[in-house]
């Protein structure tokens, strides 16, 4: 079982990101990645679909033979996981915006989040914000539109562009000193965010966080692969597969698969 694939699964490309942090720290690691493209974005879904199609794409990495899947995206995690990890007895990891670490280390106590209108809502969001978050500031955005962009190669668009002006305006108006980024799919807007932003915010997202743990599991139950058998990388989208091979190394293979 230790040489047995991680598998992942987010709405579309974005769970890469999160794929890419984990590959960094876990390097030995074989991997199976599930990009939903075509039913992107899960934010803007219902809940009993959300957790139905978790169900489904759960059912697809446990054929293959994955060890451990984590949850690539931020709105199945807190809407999903938690019938996710009832229902069948291998490992899932989630993933949650890092508000915790962002509300310690603020001195402005002004936070932006940028996330999906399924997170900001979900149960799982508004508990994290009441127990860490009371005495700071939240200027909570619905990214609205940028999973739709970032899935049809928009990535630097100018629609993109005017989309985070609109969204960053009420942030700085506010004096953040923390972005949040809670949509596995915002890193890829990193490089964007920083020349929006004035110079003295700080963004944080979770995928060093995600890899982490992922690592810290599957040491507890003793399935981390420590041979140095080359790992094998699977990708599969329902998607544009052209948008999934720009964001990963150009050697990986990325299949279409309608799933």
């Amino acid at each position: 079982m230790s040489k047995s694939p991680i598998g992942f699964f987010d709405s579309g490309v974005g769970g890469t990101s999160v794929f890419k942090a984990v590959n960094k720290l876990l390097p030995n690691e074989s991997t199976i990645y599930l990009a939903d493209s075509a039913n992107a974005p899960y934010g803007a879904r219902g809940k009993d679909w959300i957790i139905a199609r978790c169900i489904e794409n759960t059912e697809l990495l446990l054929s293959y033979g994955c060890k451990i899947i984590v949850v690539a995206c931020n709105t199945a995690t807190t809407n999903a996981i938690k019938i996710l990890r009832k229902t069948y007895n291998v490992p899932f990891i989630g993933i949650e915006p890092a508000i915790k670490p962002a509300s310690l280390k603020t001195k402005t106590r002004a936070v932006g989040i940028l996330a999906t209108r399924g997170t900001l809502s979900s149960e799982l969001f508004r508990k994290t914000t009441k127990l860490y978050c009371s005495d700071v500031y939240m200027v909570e955005q619905i990214g609205e539109g940028i999973v739709d962009l970032i899935e049809s190669g928009k990535l630097y668009s100018e629609e993109m562009t005017l989309l985070l002006q609109t969204y960053l305006k009420p942030m700085i108006k506010a004096n953040i000193d923390y972005l949040v980024l809670g949509c596995t799919h915002y890193p890829y807007l990193v490089p964007q965010l920083k020349k929006l932003l004035p110079k003295e915010v700080k963004i944080i997202d979770s995928g060093k966080a995600v890899a982490n743990h992922t690592e810290a599991v599957l040491r507890a139950i003793h399935l981390l692969n420590e041979t140095d058998k080359k790992p094998k990388h699977l990708f599969y989208s329902n998607g544009r597969i052209d948008v999934i091979q720009s964001l990963i190394s150009k050697n990986a293979k990325v299949n279409y698969l309608d799933f």
